[in-house]
């Protein structure tokens, strides 16, 4: 499969609902593709998978959906505003559609499994829907759907990794890339979806993994990020049973690939992160110092509510690993305000544990009742949206004070800094993240490049970045 390189911009919130376009060379009969993503890293990883197949039957991306062939919105079922926002996306390309009829609209992805009979006979917004694990079967279903028919296949696999698909870089400056490991998930915790809608959990051939990831630094990237649902759980066991990688050995046969190959990951889960794991990224200087691991929530009966599995007080003994085994190392989390029953005591429960580790960031959010879920089906949703918001911007404030507080720690340090490009604001400057994932900002200096390393004296910080120049 082909490996286009083309602009870089971040996985994150800003990126929803992101065009996808590569930058290849146009040809008169190409069809053109339109690909809009929502949701989480995975999301738009399988963007990238999705542009590797369709490449391949001639199809060429565009910014612009009014020139559009086909238009594929990649979904996210996580939260409501996610599928308000595509409900909305959906309801414009239909005026689009009903000037130009032969053009296809389909759904993809996490809303594409759990809501295909409204997408295709009630609402009639789609002509074709298809689930994260059926993508190889695109060039068919368009098929389909240009000969009159509508198309759907959304059924789960508990073998489907792609492993043999070389994504696309979607948006990418060729520096930093992202990796998937393993697809679906095993743990139903209450209040997600994701079970449903992306299948039980299975982790993709380990040397599949460290092959795209040689490719990759040999192209010149120079960070990956391996991607799962939970990371911790990789177990990969050969055909013959004569091989069996975890997490920890990925990660240091991914580490050895160069030293100059720095390595992220996302995201782990507290039941499943080991000793083993802490050790490993303490041991590899590429390993990044930087874990995401979400606690949902302080209080432990919201913990088993939510089906986390762990208690507060396991959380805080991995917290405290984490601190011991690796000094210094960046955490970050996901925080739910308002679950069912919880009380203002149990949300102070939320807030001591935010003092407890002082995370240097954190993706907050107020509980959002998911159909289908176990939580949907025997708990109530019963804290007002007002006692949601209030909490939430408790919680906001306070992990707001502690990212600058992380931010201020690096202040007369020197950090190693990937260049991954100019800044934002000034072709000036440049910009790039240190190994707790920081972005830093400093002055553009000949000799310098993207896609190389440089040492960053920190000078000053703002909430939310460093600031300081190359020494």
């Amino acid at each position: 499969m082909i490996d286009l390189q083309v602009q870089d911009k971040t996985h994150d919130e800003a990126r929803q609902g992101e065009a996808l376009i590569l930058e290849t060379p146009i040809k008169a009969d190409a069809r053109k593709l339109y690909i809009e993503s929502y949701g989480c890293a995975m999301n738009f990883a399988d963007s990238e998978i999705v542009a590797s197949i369709l490449s391949e039957t001639g199809f060429e991306t565009t910014g612009d959906y009014h020139q559009a062939d086909v238009i594929f919105i990649n979904t996210c079922s996580i939260r409501e505003n996610a599928e308000t926002r595509v409900r909305n996306r959906l309801s414009q390309f239909g005026v689009e559609k009903r000037r130009n009829p032969k053009l296809i609209v389909g759904v993809l992805g996490c809303m594409a499994e759990r809501l295909k009979s409204k997408f295709l006979e009630e609402e009639r917004l789609v002509d074709v829907v298809v689930g994260p694990d059926a993508y190889r079967d695109l060039p068919n279903l368009i098929e389909q759907v240009e000969s009159g028919h509508k198309a759907v296949n959304v059924l789960l696999s508990r073998e489907e990794t792609y492993a043999d698909i070389s994504p696309v870089r979607l948006n990418s400056n060729g520096i930093t890339a992202f990796i998937s490991i393993t697809r679906g998930c095993n743990n139903m915790c209450s209040f997600c979806v994701v079970p449903f809608t992306r299948g039980r959990e299975r982790s993709r051939d380990a040397h599949s993994i460290i092959a795209e990831a040689k490719s990759l630094f040999e192209a010149g990237y120079r960070e990956v990020t391996l991607l799962g649902q939970n990371v911790d759980s990789y177990t990969w066991t050969s055909e013959d049973g004569l091989e069996t990688v975890n997490f920890a050995q990925l990660l240091a046969q991914t580490a050895l690939i160069n030293p100059d190959l720095r390595v992220r990951f996302s995201t782990s889960h507290p039941k499943d992160i080991t000793d083993e794991v802490l050790y490993t990224i303490a041991k590899y200087d590429n390993i990044c110092n930087y874990i995401h691991l979400p606690v949902q929530s302080g209080n432990s009966r919201i913990l088993e509510l939510m089906n986390r599995t762990y208690t507060r007080e396991w959380y805080i003994n991995r917290i405290d690993a984490i601190k011991n085994i690796i000094p210094g190392c960046a955490i970050s989390t996901d925080i739910i305000a308002g679950f069912c029953t919880e009380t203002e005591e149990e949300h102070q429960d939320t807030l001591s544990m935010l003092d407890y580790v002082k995370y240097d960031f954190a993706y907050n959010f107020t509980y959002s009742e998911r159909p289908g879920t176990l939580a949907a089906r025997k708990l109530e949703d019963d804290i007002p949206e007002e006692i949601k918001k209030r909490r939430l911007a408790e919680i906001l404030a306070k992990q707001q004070a502690h990212s600058l507080l992380r931010l201020q720690e690096w202040v007369g340090k020197t950090i190693r800094v990937l260049v991954e490009g100019t800044s934002k604001k000034s072709d000036q400057d440049y910009c790039g993240r240190g190994d707790s994932g920081a972005m830093a900002i400093f002055p553009a200096i000949d000799g310098v490049k993207p896609g190389q390393y440089a040492n960053v004296l920190i000078e000053k910080c703002t909430s939310a970045t460093l600031i300081g120049r190359i020494v």
